[in-house]
Protein backbone atom coordinates (compact mmCIF):
# COMPACT_ATOMS: atom_id res chain seq x y z
CA UNK A 1 0.00 0.00 0.00
CA UNK A 2 2.87 2.30 0.78
CA UNK A 3 4.29 1.70 -2.71
CA UNK A 4 0.92 2.41 -4.38
CA UNK A 5 0.50 5.63 -2.40
CA UNK A 6 4.02 6.75 -3.26
CA UNK A 7 3.50 6.04 -7.00
CA UNK A 8 0.23 7.95 -6.95
CA UNK A 9 1.85 10.96 -5.30
CA UNK A 10 4.73 10.90 -7.77
CA UNK A 11 2.25 10.76 -10.65
CA UNK A 12 0.32 13.74 -9.31
CA UNK A 13 3.55 15.67 -8.73
CA UNK A 14 4.76 14.80 -12.22
CA UNK A 15 1.52 16.00 -13.78
CA UNK A 16 1.63 19.23 -11.80
CA UNK A 17 5.22 19.81 -12.88
CA UNK A 18 4.50 19.02 -16.53
CA UNK A 19 1.43 21.22 -16.47
CA UNK A 20 3.43 24.07 -15.03
CA UNK A 21 6.19 23.69 -17.60
CA UNK A 22 3.74 23.68 -20.50
CA UNK A 23 1.23 26.15 -19.14
CA UNK A 24 3.84 28.53 -17.77
CA UNK A 25 5.15 29.77 -21.12
CA UNK A 26 1.66 29.89 -22.59
CA UNK A 27 0.32 31.78 -19.62
CA UNK A 28 3.25 34.18 -19.72
CA UNK A 29 2.58 35.06 -23.36
CA UNK A 30 -1.14 35.43 -22.79
CA UNK A 31 -0.78 37.79 -19.85
CA UNK A 32 -0.14 41.50 -20.19
CA UNK A 33 3.56 42.28 -20.49
CA UNK A 34 5.16 43.25 -17.21
CA UNK A 35 6.92 46.59 -16.98
CA UNK A 36 10.32 45.54 -15.70
CA UNK A 37 12.44 48.19 -14.00
CA UNK A 38 15.93 47.76 -12.63
CA UNK A 39 16.04 47.16 -8.92
CA UNK A 40 18.27 49.45 -6.89
CA UNK A 41 21.02 47.57 -5.14
CA UNK A 42 22.22 48.90 -1.81
CA UNK A 43 25.95 49.44 -1.76
CA UNK A 44 27.47 49.06 1.66
CA UNK A 45 29.79 51.88 2.64
CA UNK A 46 33.10 51.12 4.27
CA UNK A 47 32.63 53.96 6.76
CA UNK A 48 31.23 52.86 10.10
CA UNK A 49 27.66 53.87 10.82
CA UNK A 50 27.14 56.41 13.60
CA UNK A 51 26.35 54.90 16.98
CA UNK A 52 23.24 55.83 18.91
CA UNK A 53 21.11 58.96 18.77
CA UNK A 54 22.69 61.80 16.84
CA UNK A 55 22.83 65.48 17.80
CA UNK A 56 23.08 68.44 15.45
CA UNK A 57 23.72 72.15 15.88
CA UNK A 58 23.55 75.00 13.39
CA UNK A 59 27.01 76.49 12.89
CA UNK A 60 27.87 80.16 12.76
CA UNK A 61 30.76 81.62 10.73
CA UNK A 62 33.31 81.12 13.54
CA UNK A 63 32.36 77.48 13.98
CA UNK A 64 32.51 76.88 10.21
CA UNK A 65 35.95 78.50 10.10
CA UNK A 66 37.04 76.12 12.88
CA UNK A 67 35.75 73.14 10.87
CA UNK A 68 37.87 74.32 7.94
CA UNK A 69 40.89 74.80 10.22
CA UNK A 70 40.52 71.24 11.56
CA UNK A 71 40.27 69.86 8.03
CA UNK A 72 43.31 71.88 6.89
CA UNK A 73 45.38 70.64 9.85
CA UNK A 74 44.28 67.06 9.16
CA UNK A 75 45.32 67.33 5.50
CA UNK A 76 48.63 68.95 6.49
CA UNK A 77 49.27 66.02 8.84
CA UNK A 78 48.69 63.67 5.90
CA UNK A 79 45.76 61.93 7.58
CA UNK A 80 42.55 60.75 5.91
CA UNK A 81 39.04 62.15 6.15
CA UNK A 82 38.21 59.74 9.02
CA UNK A 83 40.72 61.59 11.21
CA UNK A 84 38.95 64.87 10.43
CA UNK A 85 35.58 63.30 11.28
CA UNK A 86 36.90 62.11 14.65
CA UNK A 87 38.50 65.52 15.30
CA UNK A 88 35.38 67.50 14.42
CA UNK A 89 33.09 65.21 16.43
CA UNK A 90 35.43 65.57 19.39
CA UNK A 91 35.42 69.35 19.08
CA UNK A 92 31.64 69.39 18.74
CA UNK A 93 31.40 67.55 22.05
CA UNK A 94 34.11 69.49 23.86
CA UNK A 95 33.33 73.04 22.73
CA UNK A 96 30.59 73.00 20.06
CA UNK A 97 33.43 74.05 17.71
CA UNK A 98 33.99 77.29 19.64
CA UNK A 99 37.55 78.25 20.49
CA UNK A 100 37.00 78.66 24.22
CA UNK A 101 39.23 80.78 26.38
CA UNK A 102 39.29 80.66 30.15
CA UNK A 103 35.71 80.41 31.42
CA UNK A 104 36.32 81.35 35.03
CA UNK A 105 34.34 79.23 37.49
CA UNK A 106 32.52 77.50 34.62
CA UNK A 107 35.82 76.16 33.29
CA UNK A 108 36.74 72.51 33.69
CA UNK A 109 40.08 73.01 35.44
CA UNK A 110 42.21 74.88 32.90
CA UNK A 111 40.68 73.42 29.73
CA UNK A 112 40.88 75.67 26.67
CA UNK A 113 40.26 75.79 22.94
CA UNK A 114 38.34 73.62 20.51
CA UNK A 115 39.24 70.36 22.23
CA UNK A 116 39.22 71.59 25.84
CA UNK A 117 42.89 70.71 26.18
CA UNK A 118 44.73 71.56 29.38
CA UNK A 119 48.11 73.29 29.63
CA UNK A 120 48.76 71.50 32.92
CA UNK A 121 48.28 68.16 31.14
CA UNK A 122 50.98 68.93 28.59
CA UNK A 123 48.85 69.92 25.59
CA UNK A 124 50.70 73.23 25.17
CA UNK A 125 50.55 76.80 26.36
CA UNK A 126 47.21 78.62 26.56
CA UNK A 127 48.17 80.54 23.42
CA UNK A 128 48.96 77.32 21.55
CA UNK A 129 45.86 75.48 22.70
CA UNK A 130 43.62 78.34 21.56
CA UNK A 131 45.17 78.22 18.07
CA UNK A 132 42.86 75.89 16.05
CA UNK A 133 45.69 74.58 13.86
CA UNK A 134 47.92 73.84 16.84
CA UNK A 135 45.19 72.24 18.96
CA UNK A 136 44.06 70.06 16.06
CA UNK A 137 47.64 68.97 15.37
CA UNK A 138 48.05 68.11 19.06
CA UNK A 139 44.82 66.10 19.01
CA UNK A 140 45.90 64.29 15.83
CA UNK A 141 49.28 63.49 17.37
CA UNK A 142 47.41 61.78 20.20
CA UNK A 143 45.12 60.01 17.74
CA UNK A 144 48.08 58.62 15.77
CA UNK A 145 49.33 56.98 18.96
CA UNK A 146 46.11 54.97 19.28
CA UNK A 147 46.65 51.56 17.69
CA UNK A 148 43.91 50.82 15.18
CA UNK A 149 42.13 54.16 15.50
CA UNK A 150 41.11 53.96 11.82
CA UNK A 151 38.90 50.95 12.51
CA UNK A 152 37.62 51.93 15.97
CA UNK A 153 34.24 53.34 16.77
CA UNK A 154 34.58 57.12 16.74
CA UNK A 155 33.75 57.45 20.43
CA UNK A 156 36.43 54.91 21.39
CA UNK A 157 39.12 56.66 19.33
CA UNK A 158 38.18 60.10 20.69
CA UNK A 159 37.98 58.86 24.26
CA UNK A 160 41.39 57.22 24.08
CA UNK A 161 42.90 60.61 23.21
CA UNK A 162 40.72 62.83 25.38
CA UNK A 163 40.15 60.68 28.49
CA UNK A 164 36.78 62.32 29.16
CA UNK A 165 34.49 61.80 32.12
CA UNK A 166 31.79 61.12 29.50
CA UNK A 167 33.42 58.57 27.19
CA UNK A 168 30.35 57.79 25.08
CA UNK A 169 29.36 61.39 24.41
CA UNK A 170 31.46 61.75 21.26
CA UNK A 171 29.30 59.29 19.30
CA UNK A 172 26.34 61.67 19.11
CA UNK A 173 28.27 64.01 16.80
CA UNK A 174 29.48 61.48 14.24
CA UNK A 175 26.84 62.14 11.59
CA UNK A 176 27.22 65.92 11.69
CA UNK A 177 31.02 65.60 11.65
CA UNK A 178 30.82 63.22 8.69
CA UNK A 179 28.54 65.63 6.84
CA UNK A 180 30.84 68.60 7.57
CA UNK A 181 33.90 66.74 6.31
CA UNK A 182 32.03 65.69 3.16
CA UNK A 183 30.98 69.30 2.61
CA UNK A 184 34.35 70.97 3.24
CA UNK A 185 37.10 68.41 2.51
CA UNK A 186 37.50 69.43 -1.14
CA UNK A 187 36.65 73.11 -0.78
Amino acid sequence: MNTIFRKSMLSVAGLAFAGGVFAGPIAAHAANPVDVKPVAVAVQSTAPKPQGDQSHITLNDEQTANVKAIIAATKKAGLPERAAVISIATSLQESKLENLGHLGDKNDHDSLGLFQQRPTSGWGTPEQITDPAYSTTAFLKGLRQVDGWQDMALTDAAQTVQVSAYPDAYAQWEQQATDLVAQHWNS
